[in-house]
């Protein structure tokens, strides 16, 4: 059974390998192996734990997605939305990013971007309620007001 749960900075090695096996396919859409996702640092992870909050989707004890957020100035920034090939198409980025909402309902609003040719992506993020505000270079630049906000 698939659970997602609160990460821990004891899991960032494992989270960082997941990421760079993910954004492999965003590289290669862009002919860029040279992406931030795919350059991060164990040590620049673990100092993202500290400003961050991670959840992980396990099964069998194995990290098969995760995903971040922080807050700042009222907003939710959520990045890198990470699910492991084999288990894509399961509904386990929609539950990860439902469940990172949930853990920030005191913002007005959400914030996350994706490359304009992650045509997936988008759609995902249209199907939660995301729209494009802005596009910068090759970043789209998506928002969703939070109905949740308090």
């Amino acid at each position: 059974m698939m659970e997602i749960l609160q990460a821990t900075i004891a899991d960032a090695k494992e989270i960082l390998a997941l990421q760079r096996l993910a954004y492999q396919s965003e590289a290669a859409l862009y002919n860029d192996y040279n992406i931030p996702p795919l350059k991060q640092t164990l040590t620049e992870i673990e100092a993202d734990f500290q400003k961050s909050t991670f959840l992980k989707a396990i099964f069998d004890g194995v990290i098969i997605g995760s995903v971040r957020a922080y807050q700042d100035q009222g907003k939710c920034f959520i990045g890198r939305l990470i699910v492991d090939s084999l288990w894509q198409g399961k509904g386990i980025g929609t539950e990860l990013m439902r469940r990172i909402e949930a853990i920030f309902t005191s913002v007005q609003s959400f914030e996350l971007f994706t490359g304009y040719k992650s045509e997936r992506n988008i759609r995902l993020y249209e199907h939660l309620g995301y729209s494009v505000v802005r596009n910068e270079g090759i970043l789209v630049f998506m928002e969703k007001t939070n109905i949740r906000a308090t």
